[in-house]
């Protein structure tokens, strides 16, 4: 079964024209996510795509075709005309986009280029798996200035277990491959850096040096999408907090090493907000978020991550064909995300970390028949982490100003 089309987004009774007459001016997005594949050659056990609540790829065609990408990139530069942008961001996602085909993906990208030659510069990103990652494409994502992120678990044994085949086959050992060629000389330069999922079954310093060992310019530490209705795995017998724990165990090697090794934006983020900044991703703090996402049959929904929630939780009734990419600026589950403390629960308004933990990730904090109005499931987790990092940064503070 599809995605319900009446699917109602389970939040806050938000009055846009209200907030708007109120002073609320969204942020323009700043990230396409443009979904050129929908189906994926590995079968990763924790996917929010295909094992959660959300089952809408079944129903949209397996590839992007030329006309719908064409009109994404309309879409993209008239948004960007219309605020003024200097820069905005296209993602190249699935699904595994590399299955697109080298043919597919030349062709695309260089239609995105052409379309945006004026003042608003075009960065192209390709998430990938890197089981298909050869030195043909690798030629033209550097050749089009394209960066590549990699997904990678750790250890062999440790990614194996999680990201893996249909027929349980790992994945580590392509990977190892595609990654050893991303970090040589001829392709460092389009090396974005690798997305590793938190598992707190894994030993945490075991896996960051797994990570270290391709020498990535920066790394991404997820916390797996969990929610209140389906909640994250929990050890009965160990911490209340495990994936505070793992994460814990590597900021204090990361913090302390002599030099720096890697840049790791979840961290980053939280010395950014405990010292009053702001933070980029929507695993912390109040920043508006300002991405959204293009399927493959050309719908404009909300970052997919949401998938993890409910069906049709990412539904807008918007498309590339019919709508302008502001029109999806008013849906709820935009401003929703853009409006910082008003979307917070009065458990989170009243907790003295809300400005750093933001409430957690939008998705974590699903509750069915409550919507996203509740703190994260993993509250006590970012609590731990959100002290001890401001711990850390209070000592080195004070040593500097004795």
């Amino acid at each position: 079964m599809g995605v319900p089309r009446t699917a109602r987004w389970p939040d806050l009774a938000l009055d846009v024209a209200a907030l708007r007459a109120a002073g609320h001016r969204p942020a323009p997005f700043q990230d396409v996510v443009l979904k050129v594949h929908q189906r994926c050659n590995l079968a990763c056990d924790y996917c929010y795509v295909y094992t959660m609540a959300d089952r809408s790829w079944r129903d949209r065609p397996p590839v992007m075709e030329r006309a719908t990408w064409l009109k994404a990139a309309d879409r993209m530069a008239e948004h960007a005309a219309a605020h003024g942008s200097s820069t905005i961001r296209l993602v190249l996602h699935g699904g595994e986009p590399l299955l697109a085909g080298l043919d597919r993906l030349t062709a695309l990208v260089g239609d995105f280029r052409a379309r945006f030659t004026g003042d608003c510069r075009l960065d192209i990103q390709v998430q990938t798996n890197a089981v298909l990652l050869d030195t043909a494409l690798l030629d033209l994502f550097r050749r089009q200035g394209v960066r590549v992120g990699v997904s990678l678990d750790g250890t062999a044994g440790d990614n194996d277990r999680r990201r893996r085949h249909a027929d349980g086959r790992g994945s580590h050992a392509a990977v190892d491959r595609a990654l050893r060629l991303l970090g040589s000389p001829a392709y460092r330069e389009v090396f974005a850096g690798l997305l590793c999922t938190v598992d707190p079954s894994t030993d945490p310093l075991a896996t960051y040096g797994a990570l270290l060992a391709y020498g990535p310019p920066q790394v991404d530490l997820l916390i797996p999408h969990a929610n209140w209705s389906t909640p994250p795995e929990r050890d009965p017998a160990g911490s209340g907090t495990p994936h505070a724990d793992w994460l814990i165990a590597v900021f204090d090697r990361w913090y302390d090493a002599p030099r720096q090794e890697t840049g790791i934006r979840l961290f980053e983020d939280v010395i950014a907000l405990v010292l009053g900044g702001s933070s980029r991703s929507e695993q912390v703090g109040l920043s508006p978020v300002a991405a959204v996402v293009v399927e493959s049959d050309g719908s404009i929904e909300l970052v997919d991550s949401l998938k993890s929630s409910y069906p049709g939780a990412c539904f807008t009734g918007l498309t590339v064909f019919d709508d302008p990419f502001d029109a999806a600026l008013d849906h709820p589950g935009v401003v929703a995300r853009q409006i910082g403390v008003e979307a917070l629960s009065p458990a989170c308004r009243a907790c003295p970390m809300h400005t750093v933990c933001g409430g957690g990730h939008y998705a974590h904090r699903y509750r069915a028949g409550a919507g996203y109005l509740n703190p994260s499931v993993y509250c006590a987790d970012l609590g731990r982490l959100i002290r001890h990092v401001s711990s850390r940064v209070a000592t080195d503070l004070r040593r500097l100003q004795a």
